[in-house]
C-alpha cells in the first residue's frame, strides 16, 4: 500500500471511530498519568460529559469531579456505561481490577491498557472472548502535552480501535505504533526516558555548582540547553552525531568533555541501564512484581 493510500485508510478509520467505536470514555484508576490524559482530552476537544473517571479514594474522585466537570463512578459502572475503558492503575493492581471488571465488560468494549509490562494476552484471557485490547505506554510529559505514547494492538483490535487510541493519546503528545514484541524496549526508552534526562540535568547542575555557578543559574543554563538540543534534534532532521560534531571543535572544550564521558563508560552505562529497564518490564509481565 502506498503512503497516500495508508493515510486515506487511517483517515477513514478515524472517521468510523468517531461515529461508531466510542461515545463515552472512562479512565480507571485516575492517578497522575490518568489525570494528565483526562485533562489533555478535554483540551483537545472532548466534552467532560463524555468522560468518566474512577478513583480508589472518594476524596480523589470528588477532586477530579470538581476540577474537570466529569462524572466519577465505580469501576463496575464505568464498565457498564463507557464504550472505551482506559486502565491506568499500577501493574501490580491490574489483576484485581480485571477480576472486578470482568463480569461487567461486554465483548464490544475497547479496553486500553496503560500498564507497563503487561501483555494484551493477560487482558484477553480475563475478559469476554473477542474483547479488543490496545496496549499503550505513555510517559509523564503528558502533563505538558509532550508525551510519547507507544501503541500496540491485541489479537482482536482492529484499525479502528488503533486509530481511536491514537485520537485519545494524540491529545497529550505524539503517538507511535509498534508490534507488541517491541513494547518492553519502548518502555525502557520512552516510558522511563524522561527520568534519565532528569538524572542527567541533576548531575550537570551539581557540576555547574562545582564549577562556581549558583544552583539556579546552573539549572537555567542546562534546561535551556536541553530544550534547544531537543528542538534541533526534532526539527533539523540531522543525525545526532552530526549535531554533536557541529559543537565539537578540534582541541576544544567540548571534545575534552566527550573524552571524559567516554573514558568513564557513560555510553556503556546508558545501554546497560536501558537493558535493565527492559528486563524489569518483562519481569512485570511474568508477575514478578
Amino acid at each position: 500500500m502506498t503512503e497516500k493510500a495508508t493515510e486515506k485508510a487511517t483517515e477513514k478509520a478515524t472517521e468510523k471511530v468517531t461515529e461508531r467505536v466510542t461515545e463515552k470514555v472512562a479512565v480507571l484508576g485516575t492517578g497522575k498519568i490518568g489525570e494528565a490524559l483526562l485533562s489533555g482530552m478535554i483540551r483537545s476537544g472532548w466534552s467532560p460529559s463524555d468522560l468518566l473517571v474512577t478513583a480508589r479514594r472518594p476524596e480523589r474522585a470528588a477532586e477530579l469531579r470538581a476540577r474537570y466537570g466529569v462524572e466519577a463512578v465505580s469501576n463496575a459502572d464505568a464498565a457498564k456505561i463507557a464504550d472505551t475503558l482506559i486502565l491506568t492503575v499500577k501493574p501490580q493492581d491490574m489483576g484485581a481490577l480485571l477480576d472486578e471488571l470482568a463480569p461487567h465488560v461486554p465483548a464490544d468494549r475497547l479496553v486500553i491498557s496503560g500498564a507497563a509490562g503487561i501483555p494484551t494476552a493477560f487482558f484477553e484471557a480475563r475478559l469476554a472472548a473477542g474483547t479488543p485490547v490496545v496496549r499503550v505506554m505513555t510517559n509523564t510529559p503528558a502533563l505538558v502535552d509532550e508525551a510519547m505514547s507507544v501503541i500496540s494492538a491485541g489479537s482482536h483490535a482492529t484499525e479502528e480501535h488503533l486509530a481511536h487510541a491514537e485520537a485519545i493519546f494524540g491529545g497529550v503528545g505524539k503517538t507511535l505504533r509498534v508490534p507488541e514484541t517491541q513494547q518492553d524496549a519502548a518502555t525502557a526508552l520512552s516510558g522511563s526516558g524522561p527520568a534519565y534526562f532528569y538524572f542527567l540535568v541533576e548531575a550537570m547542575t551539581d557540576a555547574g555548582i562545582l564549577l562556581g555557578l549558583p544552583r539556579d543559574k546552573a539549572h537555567d543554563l542546562i534546561v535551556q540547553a536541553a530544550i534547544g538540543a531537543a528542538v534541533m534534534l526534532r526539527d533539523s532532521g540531522e543525525h545526532p552525531v552530526k549535531l554533536r560534531e557541529a559543537v565539537t571543535s578540534p582541541a576544544g572544550t567540548t571534545i575534552s568533555a566527550i573524552r571524559e564521558l567516554e573514558s568513564h563508560g557513560v555510553r556503556a552505562a546508558l545501554i546497560a541501564a536501558l537493558e535493565a529497564a527492559r528486563d524489569r518490564s518483562r519481569e512485570l509481565a511474568s508477575g514478578n512484581g
